[in-house]
């Protein structure tokens, strides 16, 4: 889940081309629906990936708070830009089992999926 049109275009890319299924979103409240449906639909999300700020619409950590009382073993991933939120800094107490700093690269994107799939 990001806002911005070309970095989700191009992490959905990269994450294909690791070998992956995807499914993305531009926002918080649609990346909730679509969870929720997959769990419904018997094919739970192995990794969610959420942008931790969405300037309109439901950001990464509203979105972390409502997953967990979905799934409380829910895998996801803090994405951001912004170095200096407390999030980032203490991701796990907020919810999240990893950071991926943006800009990544396609090996840190591997890295930290795997490193959840494992």
């Amino acid at each position: 889940m990001d806002d911005e049109t070309m970095i989700l275009q191009v992490a959905k890319e990269m994450i294909e081309v690791l070998g992956h299924q995807v499914e993305s979103t531009e926002n918080g409240a649609d990346a909730v629906e679509k969870f929720r449906q997959a769990k419904a639909a018997g094919r739970p999300f192995d990794v969610v990936i959420l942008d931790l700020t969405v300037k309109a619409g439901m950001g990464g950590e509203k979105a972390i708070r409502i997953l967990r009382e979905i799934d409380p073993e829910v895998k996801a991933i803090v994405s951001s830009g912004y170095s200096d939120n407390a999030v980032v800094s203490d991701h796990k107490a907020y919810g999240f089992a990893a950071f991926l700093n943006k800009p990544y690269t396609i090996e840190a994107l591997r890295d930290c999926i795997d490193s959840l799939l494992a």
